[in-house]
């Protein structure tokens, strides 16, 4: 039976990183699955890994895509290792003024596809399993001018850590990975129309000490991954002082 790790939104960013260190570090795994739209950047992305690599280029939003992955599931012996949620989307500005369908767009692929694929990918997590979903700092509060982004993200955020404790009995360690802001084409998409908020870019943290710190948590079954002091002040502060002033404040 083979061992796989599957990543989604693994053509760039964290994603990419993600797939480099799981190359580079788990020999158990025998195959990684590489999920994304553009697929040439994925082949590219195979040339650099050691390990065997499937690439499956596809949009996670459509129905259609989840179904033929819930297909290869079935129709292949593996047992997934490791599933890393990473793709997802934001948008800066304010709710009012966006565009209707961009701030669906959000809510289909942060939420809706990463809780299908989940989903399907269950019955086929091995023993001392794995799995990281990619949340945010977004998520700590309601955040203006992020409002669905950071509501998806809060999602996420509440989704794993009630899915670390249904999974604790099957040896299925769930991990959300609550980041600041992360050097990557994210904020490319994200700043379509307005700029990221110049003190957000103060705490701008490299992709691959965020993906190192996250899968270092995960090995130690860590519910949540938080990197860098500052972020975990953050959510410290969000605990103790009323999201109404840090809103005010931001």
């Amino acid at each position: 039976m083979k061992s796989i790790a599957i990543i989604t939104g693994a053509s760039s960013g964290m994603g990419k990183e993600f797939a480099k260190q799981i190359d580079a570090r788990f020999i158990s795994i025998d195959e990684i699955w590489v999920v994304a739209r553009r697929k040439d950047r994925l082949e590219a992305l195979k040339t650099q890994l050691a390990t065997p690599v499937r690439i499956l280029d596809y949009d996670i939003c459509k129905d259609e895509s989840i179904d033929k992955i819930n297909e290869l599931l079935a129709s292949e012996n593996i047992r997934i290792k490791m599933l890393v949620n990473n793709a997802g989307m934001g948008l800066i500005g304010n709710f009012h003024t966006s565009a209707d369908f961009e701030q669906i767009n959000i809510i289909d692929l942060n939420i809706r596809a990463l809780t299908k694929l989940t989903k399907i990918c269950l019955p086929y997590m091995s023993y001392n399993g794995r799995i990281i979903n990619i949340a945010s700092s977004a998520a700590f509060l309601p955040q203006p001018g992020f409002a669905v982004y950071a509501a998806s993200k809060s999602y996420v955020l509440t989704f794993s850590r009630a899915l670390a404790r249904e999974l604790k009995d099957e040896y299925i360690y769930v991990t959300a990975v609550c980041p600041g802001p992360v050097e990557t084409e994210f904020f490319e998409v994200a700043e379509k129309d307005n700029a990221l908020v110049w003190y957000k870019k103060f705490f701008m943290a490299k992709s691959k000490n965020v993906v190192k710190k996250a899968l270092d948590d995960s090995m130690a079954r860590k519910h949540v991954s938080v990197y860098g002091r500052s972020m975990r002040i953050f959510r410290i502060l969000c605990k103790i002082i009323p999201h109404e002033i840090i809103i005010k404040l931001i």
